[in-house]
This record gives structure tokens, sequence and C-alpha cells, in this order.
């Protein structure tokens, strides 16, 4: 989303259990976990927010569609999430209590959003597509979410964005650049 915007912005890389630990990163975010985001006083966690924050940092024009655009990137951040990461862990509730529903459900809500259609919100670019396409491509590359023409051919055309392409070639050189770059970690923070 950094790269989208084109504001200026230096990301870090945290490894897990370590520097992500440290108490200069917990004075960021308390948690421990990644991301975050460091805007000047301001300090932003959880993906969609902080999507959502640089997409106000940068806006698109005005749109009818930004209903739309809240619908998705929140749906992705709620219940999607919290599927997925419940079955990653392998303690899914029944659909009936589950705060997610139907994995069916959700799923087939999922596909139809992206099913022939370039954008979720419009007829333009927003960081809901961004976030619809890093949740649908990283749970299918992890298995939590099975594969359908759908999710690739979305995950497929956002990955092809500059922006994009921009993004993991700066997380690919500081990954080549860190101590160990076998060992498991994450682009942690990006201060602007």
């Amino acid at each position: 989303m950094l790269e989208e915007t084109g504001l200026p912005y230096q990301a870090v890389i945290l490894d897990y259990g370590t520097t992500m630990k440290a108490p200069d990163y917990v004075a960021i975010n308390p948690m421990g976990k990644v991301p975050a985001l460091r805007h000047g006083d301001t300090v932003v966690t959880e993906n969609a927010a902080i999507c959502a924050y640089l997409a106000d940092l940068a806006p698109l024009p005005g749109s009818p569609a930004r209903a739309d655009y809240y619908r998705w990137l929140f749906f992705l951040a709620g219940p999607v999430e919290a599927l997925l990461t419940t079955k990653e862990s392998g303690l899914l509730a029944p659909a009936r209590s589950a705060g997610y529903g139907h994995e069916a459900d959700l799923l087939q809500t999922l596909e139809q959003a992206v099913a022939g259609r370039e954008h979720l919100a419009g007829d333009r670019f927003s960081a809901a597509d961004l976030y619809m396409a890093a949740v649908v491509g990283f749970y299918t590359r992890t298995g939590m979410l099975e594969p359908r023409p759908a999710f690739t051919a979305f995950v497929q055309r956002h990955a092809a964005r500059p922006a994009a392409l921009r993004a993991n070639a700066a997380d690919d050189a500081l990954i080549a650049a860190h101590p160990n770059p076998d060992m498991p970690r994450t682009v942690a923070t990006a201060n602007t």
C-alpha cells in the first residue's frame, strides 16, 4: 500500500521472537506483533487499519463506491481473517456460533466478489483490492484457502501492478541484506 500511495517510507525487518519483542518495537506496538506503521507521532497497527489510514493520506477523488471499499476492507479484516486464522489453529467453532458463519458461505461470497471484476469498489484500484489480493494470496499459498480460478486471477492481476512489483523488490532486497536471510521474519514497520 505504501508503494501505491507514492509516499516516501522506510521498511524495517523484524525477526520473530527477538526484535519483534524488543523494547524499541514493543514501544511502537505493545502486542509485539507486525505490522505497524509509524507516521510522525501516529502509530497504526493491523493490516486493514494501515491500509485505510494510508488510503486517507493519499486519497483518490471521491467516489460513490466508498461503501463497497469499506465493506470489503473490513469483511476481510473481520470474518475472513477470523475464519482463516481459527482454521489454521484447528479450533473451528460450529458455524452457528462462530462470528464468521459458514466457511462455504464466506468462500462463495469472496469468490463472487472477485470473479470477473477488476476492482472491488467501483472502477478504480483501492486499498480493498490490495488487501483482498494480499489475504487471498497468503491464505491460498499456506493451504488455508482452497485455490479457485477467480482467486488466482484476482491475485495475479494485482501482483502485477507496478507498485506491487516495487514493493516486492524492496522486500527482497531487505531480506537479502538481512544477516540471516533464511530466518522467518517479516517487514514490520514503515516510517513515512
